[in-house]
């Protein structure tokens, strides 16, 4: 029989008319719907698609896409009638393992009901074809065509519940314990949805968004429908709206705030990650009984872990986790960091896991500090802290403090497989990298790998650099500062937003700011409702500070806003109308968290300052803390020994990029390689977008583009690089136009990243780049010979002594900014290059001056003398820019080398564009000579497999191969990026360098430090270093 709850009459609505809505009719109570009678009973509401296909895509339905549990049973069944009806409403029902759950029609992607198979309590056959499904507290009564038909559903169903129950853990997202309720979801709460008057009861829980009529039904487990999150897509449409996309439905939702919104906004952009990832590592790790509940708290079904702990642990531990740092613990996700997941170190978990871990670290946990699934995020944290940190709960050694007797006992505990061993000893304090005393093996690591201890030479590689716990007098909440921080006091009222877990997406406005008094005092920052109030609303500690943004003005509906990074992933957005009043603030907060090591970052104009880990040097094995400062494209870094390092200027880097899954920014210059560690995700990807963006074009002035070390625009050296080598010869080369919409894509590109382009012959012409080159000059913001001295230039030709004029060309480079000067000797030597080909290329002097003349002084050609300066600067090039004797040789040596290269290729023996030098195997001797031709596009990691494979070099394991830049007269070497162009290299290269191809004995530390595990062959030039 029927319960009454679930057959509410559908009131005032003529029973003929089909509502293809949430609801069904039976179920339908007419408070929570606002919307017209659907035509033709294809439309949840009246502007949002049906809950079908999207019209006009082609789909005959769901099952092709959306990757539900497989269906075990499926058909057309009659629903039992609202109350004091006898009209039975047609549905389609469908039974998997999870759920029964009935539509419209076969074609619907989302349920009108769904039942979990876990709630069902007894199926059972009421006559007439009709049979009963019975929960906990409803009944649900369908009738089949046939008895036949209802007895195959009854069999089935019994079937299915019998399984499930003998199974555990339950399977369903949100599941119900033994006296209904819900297991906590990621996130729940009222949402409003469009279309329907009433709130809708929705919780996000693993890879689904479930929809419920109220809170009771969310208790009870039977909702509505449930969307798989792997088809989704979230996007904010205004304060507090939000759309969840997929290819069935829009789903428009409104949360009561904007922080509410961001809230929802993020756990299913969660959720969306979690539905994409892979569960087949989880699953592995969960057939061990202890995994299957979080190591700390008890919750089931834990997706995270601690690898060089061993322990499973949920979301909500994760995150406190996280805030310990990497030395004590290293988080990854079972489903999403895939790369990590080696087969030794799952098997690592499957052996050692939670069982054996807790056994060790919570040997002593008194039942009143023991935390539940229910605690909160204080709570964990003070917990967390105790037993890893201070290992407070942690089973002692026999051995504990005595140092050699504890390093003696783990060199003999690496060589079995004893791995419990093995951990007790190691978190007792054994040095990880003790010597063993055996020069064959030196450290216990060596020793693992020599007795076959695959999983022991695992677990020490994830503890290389662990810490080891220590228990604080004094309090728990150790500081990370080993000096007490300058006491600094300010107060005022300031503009604030509730604290974020996200980036700031959109400006805020000024309505979104309530203001508040704040003072920082005693290293503490609070914040209360007005100055008449003695209890803050909230505050944040000097020392939980890792990150300062300065945002430039009107970035927001406050005039000048700053934001604050705390080390558990929050940040708070202030503002003040007054922007010296805005600069106080900043400097007194920075003040009060900067160690007093890189006070000297201080006094910088930053726009962003915090700490990081960073890694740098052939030192990779641990790392250290520093603190950076960004100020326009310079990032200042002050590093833990003290010492003073110049600042890198960011757009002359050689390579920026995002290594290990966006959890390592890597930083190239000439002569330094700089690791920065994401150890939070928030104020991390903060500093990767700002360093991206003052690594790149700012601006249309020279000063504004990437740059080469030489401060020569990065655009114009590509242009000039790729011209020398494929274009010399080419007639009517800079006078000829190229293709007008590839000139423009060109540039476009070079604009936005010069860094990331590689211009390969075949791929781009000639005349094209000619052409950006000329359209870069043209369209170059004050022009290259700048708007204040242009003119000089131009009344320097009327002088007819050549000596003097000399001599005023000299003086009126001296005078141009160091960018210009640079790039114009650049251009001019280019030239002076060309016209040596005129033969060929038909451009002598005069006219590349033609052509040239009007472009670099943007005359439009309405001034000859502009022609006359160019011809002037390349007839006296050597003059006027002070080319010595030994330079203009390289350049003459160059210049052959070319030559002999077009006629190589115009006799079919050699491809052109291709440059010969020597290069070194191993050491500078004769017999080790290699001679390669060096395309324009060659990268170090191209050269060094060439020589390689000249000399049939077979690469063993654990052989890293590089190409080295050695300078014998300062006795210093540096490995070539294994994706730098080794042509211009050649180009800057002095008398007393040479490259040599070599071991890069450095490189394990580095594989160590990236969590990688790569084959010989794929790191033969992994010249990361």
């Amino acid at each position: 029989m029927a319960n009454k709850e679930d057959a509410e009459p559908a009131t005032r609505r003529p029973r003929s008319v089909r509502v293809n809505s949430l609801f069904s009719e039976d179920e339908l109570i007419e408070d929570y719907y606002d919307a017209p009678p659907a035509i033709g009973g294809s439309s949840w509401s009246d502007d949002v698609p049906c809950s079908g296909s999207i019209p006009g895509d082609g789909m005959e339905g769901p099952s092709a896409d959306l990757p539900l549990s497989p269906t075990i049973k499926a058909g057309w069944l009659d629903k039992n009638p609202p109350q004091g009806s006898y009209i039975y409403q047609k549905r389609w029902v469908k039974l998997d393992a999870d759920y029964l759950r009935y539509f419209d029609s076969e074609k619907d992607a989302y349920s009108k009901r769904f039942i979990p198979v876990s709630s069902i309590s007894r199926i059972a056959s009421v006559g007439d074809q009709k049979f009963e499904v019975v929960t906990n507290n409803r009944n649900f009564v369908f009738r089949a065509e046939s008895d036949a038909d209802r007895n195959e559903w009854i069999r089935t169903l019994q079937q299915i519940v019998e399984e499930r129950k003998s199974k555990a853990p339950d399977r369903t997202s949100v599941s119900l314990s033994t006296n209904g309720a819900a297991d906590p979801a990621d996130k729940s709460g009222f949402l409003e949805l469009r279309g329907f008057k009433h709130k809708l009861f929705v919780a996000v829980a693993g890879d689904k968004v479930f929809l419920y009529k109220n809170a009771e039904d969310y208790r009870l487990g039977i909702g509505i429908t449930y969307i798989e999150m792997n088809v989704g897509n979230v996007k904010e449409v205004d304060r507090r709206g939000f759309d969840l996309t997929t290819p069935y439905r829009i789903f428009s939702f409104s949360a009561d705030s904007d922080q509410e919104k961001e809230e929802w906004v993020e756990a299913m952009q969660q959720s969306i990650a979690e539905a994409l990832s892979n569960s087949e590592v989880a699953e592995r790790i969960w057939a061990v009984e202890s995994n299957r509940f979080c190591a700390d708290c008890g919750s089931p079904k834990p997706d995270w872990a601690s690898i060089n702990l061993c322990v499973v642990i949920c979301k909500r531990c994760a995150g406190e986790h996280r805030g310990l740092g990497p030395g004590i613990t290293k988080v990854r996700s079972l489903k999403m960091d895939r790369k990590v997941w080696t087969e030794e170190l799952i098997e690592l978990f499957q052996h050692l896991g939670n069982a054996v871990a807790n056994q060790f670290w919570a040997a002593n946990v008194p039942p009143s500090e023991a935390i539940a699934p229910t605690s909160s995020s204080c709570e964990r944290r003070r917990f967390l802290i105790a037993k890893y940190r201070e290992g407070k709960y942690r089973r002692y050694h026999p051995l504990f403090g005595n140092q050699q007797e504890l390093d003696r006992a783990l060199c003999a505990a690496v060589t079995t497989s004893d791995l419990a061993e093995t951990q007790a000893l190691l978190f007792c304090g054994a040095a990880v990298t003790c010597s063993t005393g055996d020069p064959q093996c030196p450290t216990p690591l060596a020793l693992a790998e020599k007795s076959g201890q695959r999983l022991q030479m695992e677990f020490l590689l994830h503890n290389k650099t662990s810490e080891m716990p220590r228990l604080e007098l004094g309090g728990s909440e150790e500081k990370p500062y080993s000096v007490p921080l300058p006491s600094v006091t300010h107060h005022g009222f300031l503009y604030k937003t509730p604290s974020m877990a996200k980036p700031v997406g959109e400006r805020k406005g000024q309505e979104e700011f309530s203001r508040r008094w704040c003072t920082l005092q005693d290293g503490v920052l609070s914040y209360y409702e007005s100055d008449r109030n003695a209890v803050p609303n909230g505050e944040v500690r000097a020392e939980e500070i890792v990150c300062l943004v300065s945002h430039p003005p009107h970035a927001h509906g406050i005039e000048s806003t700053f934001e604050v990074y705390i080390e558990s992933e929050r940040l708070y957005l202030f503002g003040l109308e007054s922007p010296d009043a805005a600069r106080e603030w900043l400097k007194s907060i920075a003040k009060s968290f900067v160690h007093p090591r890189a006070e000297e970052l201080l006094a910088l104009d930053f726009e962003r300052i915090g700490r990081l880990h960073y890694k740098g040097g052939l030192n990779l094995e641990r790392a250290k803390e520093g603190w950076f400062a960004l100020a326009g494209s310079s990032l200042h870094v002050c590093l833990e020994d003290g010492e003073r390092q110049e600042p890198l200027q960011l757009r002359k880097l050689q390579e920026l990029s995002i290594q290990g899954d966006n959890e390592v920014l890597v930083l190239v210059e000439r002569r330094r390689t700089l690791y920065i560690q994401g150890e939070r995700k928030l104020d991390f990807l903060g500093w990767v977008q700002a360093i991206q963006k003052a690594a790149g074009s700012s601006g249309d002035t020279l000063s504004e583009q990437q740059l080469t070390e030489s401060d020569v625009p990065l655009l114009v050296d590509r242009c000039i690089g790729y011209i020398t080598q494929c274009g010399l010869t080419s007639e009517g080369i800079y006078r000829k136009s190229g293709q007008n919409s590839k000139t423009t894509n060109l540039l476009e590109i070079l604009r936005r990243d010069a860094r990331s382009v590689r211009l390969k012959e075949g791929e781009h012409q000639v005349d094209d780049v000619a052409n950006t080159l000329k359209r870069f000059f043209r369209d170059l913001g004050d022009g290259l010979f700048t708007g204040r001295w242009g003119k000089d230039w131009l009344r320097a030709t009327a002088l007819e002594d050549e000596e003097a004029k000399i001599g005023e060309y000299r003086r009126l480079l001296s005078t141009l900014p160091t960018v210009n000067r640079a790039t114009l000797k650049a251009l001019i030597n280019h030239l002076f290059r060309v016209q040596l080909f005129s033969s060929e290329n038909q451009m002598n002097t005069h006219n590349l001056a033609i052509v040239f003349g009007p472009t670099l002084f943007q005359t439009d050609g309405k001034d000859y003398k502009a022609g006359r300066v160019v011809e002037d600067l390349i007839n006296h090039y050597m003059k006027i820019f002070d080319v010595n004797d030994q330079e203009m040789k390289k350049q003459q040596d160059e210049i052959m080398a070319i030559m002999k290269m077009r006629e190589a290729a115009s006799s079919g023996t050699q491809q052109a564009g291709d440059f010969i030098c020597t290069v070194y195997l191993e050491e500078k001797k004769t017999e080790a000579e290699q001679h390669v031709k060096i395309p324009a596009t060659m990268t170090a990691e191209e050269l060094t497999f060439e020589i390689l494979d000249r000399r049939k070099i077979v690469m063993k394991e654990k052989d890293y191969w590089s190409c080295f830049e050695v300078n014998e007269r300062e006795e210093a070497e540096r490995p070539l990026h294994y994706s730098e162009k080794v042509l211009p290299i050649l180009h800057c290269l002095g008398t007393e360098s040479y490259l040599v191809v070599k071991k890069q004995l450095s490189m394990e530390n580095m594989l160590i430090y990236l969590g990688v595990c790569p084959q010989p062959a794929e790191w033969a030039t992994a010249n990361t270093a």
